[in-house]
């Protein structure tokens, strides 16, 4: 698993910061391109990066894919639980193990036909063709109009990020039913920022039950009183 872990990291570390210095890179080209530097203008029009917007397409298409496996991983899709958090116990982890399933079942689903799709574009033909067997009617496939790239490797990001995502939800699953835990993850933390103790004046504001903040009014008159259920008469 931490191999897993550590590869799905390097992929959308790798998408992220590749996409991004490829955009930086097109457009400082396409203003410097028109500065009237002699000589360094004519090589810079040499340059073509008219490939450059459909790669960082194709990139974000895939970092998104992986991104989204991570996100269940890790616990920071967002989710309306309000009502799940007001179940008891044993209905509470009932829903949540049939929410966990049903996204299993929906990427697994999707990863199904992605693969079908995949296979029947131009993979079918290519791993024939890649051992040498006889590849008869099977079509090319279509490619992508600037890299020229077969699109069945492009949309190879379906099948495996859907696959991928499928495991994640059963893998967390699977988890919260040995240890009834879910992967969480604090929104409002910030990693290399020490935390530090939240003043009087604002741990008035509070939530007790994570769902309703206490009135305002009725703290600010009554400090002493932190029930949050005193007589809230002006």
């Amino acid at each position: 698993m931490k191999l897993l872990n550590h590869l799905e990291e390097w992929i959308i570390t790798f998408l992220m910061g590749t996409a991004t210095s490829i955009i930086f890179l097109a457009v400082l080209h396409r203003y410097t391109a028109g500065l009237p530097i002699p000589g360094v203008q004519d090589w810079l029009l040499s340059l073509n990066f008219g490939w450059a917007q459909e790669l960082c397409i194709i990139m974000f298409v895939w970092m998104a894919k992986f991104g989204a496996a991570y996100g269940v991983r890790t616990g920071i899709h967002v989710g309306v639980d309000v009502l799940i958090n007001r179940l008891d116990g044993q209905w509470r982890s009932r829903f949540i193990i049939f929410g966990l399933l049903a996204g299993a079942f929906f990427t697994g689903i999707v990863g199904s036909l992605g693969a079908n799709f995949v296979w029947e574009n131009g993979m079918h033909y290519a791993s024939f063709h890649l051992f040498g067997l006889n590849t008869g009617d099977l079509p090319e496939g279509p490619t992508t109009p600037d890299l020229e790239w077969p699109t069945w490797m492009v949309y190879s990001a379906i099948p495996l990020g859907s696959s991928l995502m499928c495991f994640r939800f059963l893998q967390v699953g699977w988890n919260f039913i040995k240890t009834g835990e879910l992967p969480h993850h604090d929104h409002g933390h910030v990693d290399g920022i020490e935390e530090v103790e939240i003043p009087d004046e604002v741990k008035i504001f509070e939530m007790e039950d994570n769902l309703h903040p206490r009135d305002q009014t009725y703290e600010m008159r009554h400090p002493d009183d932190h029930s949050g259920n005193g007589d809230k008469k002006p």
